[in-house]
């Protein structure tokens, strides 16, 4: 900040410069201020006699929206408690919320954090990539399932096992998983008839199965247990893991889980005890940003509508208590898509481009 005599110095330089016959907007530049600063900065000291810088001592008034002192510690302690200390601000908030508690939004627990320095970024997160086909939509669980396989790392450098695992498009439900030695149409039938027989899916239903292209999904085995069931197949394009962007996603939330083992499993069956683990907490623990963070069982197998709008009484009823908080927004919206889409159509018409 420029103090009183500094500015009162300038002033009388520019108004010197000018009366020699310099340019005023040469001169004010030359100074290093705005015209318009130094014509207010002319009318302050005619009407008040001084131009000193009263920004320093004005004291403001505390906004009443703001956090109190415990209400800060509370936050803290929450956040950084065993049960919420790897999780995002998103499913602290949201879990919340299913026990009946509003404390503040994740973009207040985000500026607490990055305030304390305990936002950190992960080093291994890539940017997101978009679907770019049509495929198929679901009003409702067991109607479109994706399935994929991914490498675990073994005991040694060099061999993997393999983590074959199915999900519900419309509920992320992980409704069957099995890790096994070797990759194989044979392996993947079973896992297909076991997830069938445990969601009691009909070749009424018409299921759709959807997967990319490797040669466990496009067998022989597998196709005839499609046949068998009445199942619906559906294939990625050819080296495009974005078209099962659903299943790399979950495998992704695996291998980033803080418990993963990226320098390998001792024995498969220590490797399926975790996979077991990881799907229990992410089918009736996590809670998932696509689903509005509501858990996949109870996307699955709840009333999803009768939870979300509990969540939406006590936000309602947590504004009127603070409604400044709000500022006379809307609370966040409690509503879950009834239709979900694998690579959603584009219906926006294309520009034509003109060329030559």
């Amino acid at each position: 900040m420029i103090s009183g005599s500094d500015r009162l110095n300038a002033l009388e330089l520019i108004d010197e410069a000018v009366a020699n016959g310099a340019s005023f907007d040469r001169a004010a530049e030359l100074i290093g201020i705005d015209v318009r600063t130094y014509y207010r900065w002319k009318q302050k000291l005619r009407d008040t006699g001084s131009i000193e810088d009263l920004r320093p001592s004005i004291k403001h008034s505390v906004p009443i929206n703001k956090l109190s002192d415990n209400e800060r510690e509370l936050i803290l302690e929450i956040i950084n408690s065993a049960k919420f200390r790897d999780k995002s601000p998103t499913e602290i908030v949201h879990t919340l919320l299913d026990e009946c508690i509003y404390i503040c939004s994740e973009s207040t627990i985000y500026r607490i954090l990055h305030e304390q320095d305990l936002c950190k970024h992960r080093s291994r997160s890539a940017p997101p990539t978009h679907r770019a086909i049509p495929t198929h939509s679901a009003s409702g669980p067991n109607q479109v399932w994706m399935w994929d396989i991914t490498y675990i790392p073994g005991p040694i450098k060099g061999e993997f096992f393999y983590l074959y695992l199915i999900s519900d498009l419309f509920s992320r439900f992980i409704v069957g998983y099995e890790v096994w030695e070797v990759q194989s149409a044979d392996n993947a039938s079973i896992l297909v008839e076991r997830a069938v027989n445990s969601q009691h899916v009909l070749s009424k239903d018409k299921l759709v199965i959807h997967s990319d292209n490797g040669s466990p999904m496009t067998g022989s085995t597998m196709l005839a247990t499609f046949r068998r069931f009445g199942i619906i197949s559906s294939y990625s394009r050819p080296r495009v893991s974005n078209d099962n962007a659903y299943a790399e996603s979950i495998f992704r939330t695996l291998k980033y889980c803080s418990t993963f083992k990226f320098n390998g499993y001792e024995s498969l069956q220590e490797c399926r005890d975790w996979v077991h683990n990881f799907v229990k907490l992410y089918n009736y623990e996590h809670h998932h940003s696509g689903i509005n963070y509501l858990t996949p069982n109870e996307r699955h197998n709840c009333d999803w509508r009768g939870i979300l709008a509990e969540r939406k009484k006590v936000l309602e009823a947590a504004k009127q208590k603070n409604p400044e908080r709000w500022n006379n927004r809307e609370v966040r919206d409690c509503t879950a898509p009834e239709i979900v889409y694998l690579n959603p159509v584009n219906t926006e018409p294309k520009q034509k481009v003109h060329t030559g």
